[in-house]
């Protein structure tokens, strides 16, 4: 049995097609892993290669969906402060177990939830982890570990999620209030392992500014953020800041359930070339013209149904010709897969005008 209980750290696909005419031949797990790619880029960038998953199944426990898939074992890193530390996959490690949580109402994923996972197989604890939070440019925003198994057979996933630690307006008020519970029973073999998907890049493409294309994944939903056109309110325009792209928004009130009158900003914060959400950082922001500072402070986190994941604050009467700035007081602290660990960490401020 395996047991490494992990701390939360606070606060896909690139269709068959497309991935056989832009980088190469699907190859299967049996080859090595290329190395790291020498002299990143303080940015996103493509990585060595990808991996598929298979969805093992999906269930619902009061207000929340849960599901469960696997890849096979692979780095990642974690994110304490401004720091990435890479996490390597182990010798004892089988699978990379991943879990998405979604309101199964509006199909919107919810990244705050501190989730933990428990195998076990015929009614024996097997393993045992609290799971990070984490992105990959596949998958978007997940939960996911390695995860050593005896080997092949029948096992169940019990899944356990705390209430959403952020504020919630319109519908989404006193929903996620509490703890829920889930179990998801999947059969693990090796050879089905060893059938997923995975691709090496060319080397003339590894490192290079940009992504892979996010997984077409049938069943789950997407953690993409709101196109800038699909938000409420008045866009004010977006901003990029350690590759990490900000669209600004003005609602001419708040959302309900927030007290407090004037205009609402909302900053909805995106990975560049996929839009996924980045969530758990630190914004504050400054709102001032004509001599005078309109608001001073931190934005919230923030899940709304039509603004999805944000960070918002009440800031008073806002008008044309107002200076926004916005300056990230802690990147965020989500583990990250191969392409994204040396992006979103140095974030500088910007400005944005009304």
């Amino acid at each position: 049995m395996t047991s490494r209980r992990r701390l939360l750290q606070s606060g896909a696909a690139l269709g068959a097609a497309g991935l056989a005419g832009c980088f190469g031949l699907l190859e299967t797990r049996s080859a090595n892993r290329p190395p790291l790619v020498e002299d990143r880029p303080d940015a996103v960038y493509v990585p060595s290669h990808v991996d598929g998953m298979v969805t093992k199944g999906t269930t619902t426990a009061g207000d929340v969906a849960f599901a469960v898939t696997y890849s096979t074992p692979h780095r990642f890193w974690t994110v304490t402060g401004t720091e990435a530390t890479e996490t390597p996959a182990e010798d004892d490690d089988e699978m990379h177990l991943m879990a998405v949580v979604w309101d199964p109402e509006t199909e919107t994923v919810l990244p705050e939830t501190g989730l933990s996972i428990e195998l076990t197989q015929d009614g024996d604890l097997v393993a045992e982890e609290v799971v990070y939070p984490m992105l990959s440019q596949r998958m978007g925003f997940h939960y996911g570990d390695n995860f050593g198994v005896p080997g092949d057979g029948t096992y169940t996933a019990n899944l356990d999620v705390s209430a959403l630690p952020i504020r919630r307006t319109g519908a989404f008020q006193g929903r996620f209030d509490g703890a829920e519970s889930a179990a998801i029973e999947f059969e693990f073999s090796e050879a089905e392992r060893s059938d997923i998907e995975y691709r090496k890049i060319p080397e003339d493409r590894r490192g290079d500014r940009g992504a892979v294309d996010p997984m077409q994944m049938e069943m789950l939903p997407d953690s993409t953020a709101p196109r800038p056109q699909d938000l409420p309110g008045n866009v004010v325009g977006e901003a990029e800041s350690g590759d990490a792209v900000f669209v600004a928004t003005l609602l001419e009130s708040p959302p309900a359930g927030l007290d407090g009158s004037g205009r609402y900003l909302a900053v909805s914060a995106r990975t560049p070339h996929t839009r996924s959400i980045l969530p758990m950082m630190g914004l504050s922001a400054t709102v001032s013209g004509g001599g005078t500072t309109r608001f001073d402070g931190m934005l919230n986190r923030t899940l709304d149904p039509d603004l999805d994941y944000h960070y918002g604050a009440v800031v008073g009467e806002a008008t044309a010709g107002d200076e926004i700035r916005i300056e990230v007081t802690t990147p965020p602290q989500v583990a990250r897969h191969e392409g994204y660990e040396t992006a979103f960490l140095d974030m500088d401020p910007m400005t944005l005008t009304v």
